[in-house]
């Protein structure tokens, strides 16, 4: 199912499940947004699930998100694994719209709470994800190797 969302910009944003073509523009993205990137089949063992998503601007895959559910202890846990923005297409929006869209997703398959690692030093990743209702739990040591992370969870209505 594809959704359109309206960006800072102006023009329609789509989102919709990844597809093995957006692959190699994912691991662009992912190439050029962090400095541990997932390789290739990272993103390829998560195709066909529904947390995989893309965002489409004039054609172009322009960001993404990989998330999923799981069962802990009866509950149902979503995860947002990956989420990055194309450098160009930052500050448009998408990345609260590919946010937003994940989180309808894992609601949708049964998640009660959302759960996200972030860089100590990502403010700007962190200030987003507050936005979003997600407030710090704990900090991971050496998470990112070289960095801590800071775990963030968010309680799903």
């Amino acid at each position: 199912m594809t959704v359109q969302f309206p960006t800072d910009r102006g023009g329609d944003l789509s989102i919709r499940p990844a597809e093995r073509a957006d692959l190699l523009a994912v691991v662009r993205i992912e190439n050029a947004s962090f400095s541990q990137p997932w390789p290739y089949d990272a993103f390829d063992r998560f195709l066909g699930e529904p947390g995989f998503l893309v965002a489409v601007d004039d054609g172009r895959i322009a960001g993404y998100v990989v998330a999923d559910v799981s069962s802990n202890v009866g509950r149902r846990i979503g995860h947002i694994k990956d989420i990055a923005v194309h450098p160009d297409h930052r500050g448009n929006g998408i990345g609260s719209a590919l946010l937003s869209r994940a989180l309808a997703v894992m609601a949708a398959h049964g998640a009660d709470s959302v759960k996200l690692e972030v860089r100590r030093s990502n403010d700007k990743a962190k200030r987003l994800y507050r936005e979003f209702g997600f407030e710090p739990l704990r900090r991971m040591p050496d998470y990112y190797d070289d960095e801590d992370a800071i775990v963030m969870i968010r309680k799903l209505d």
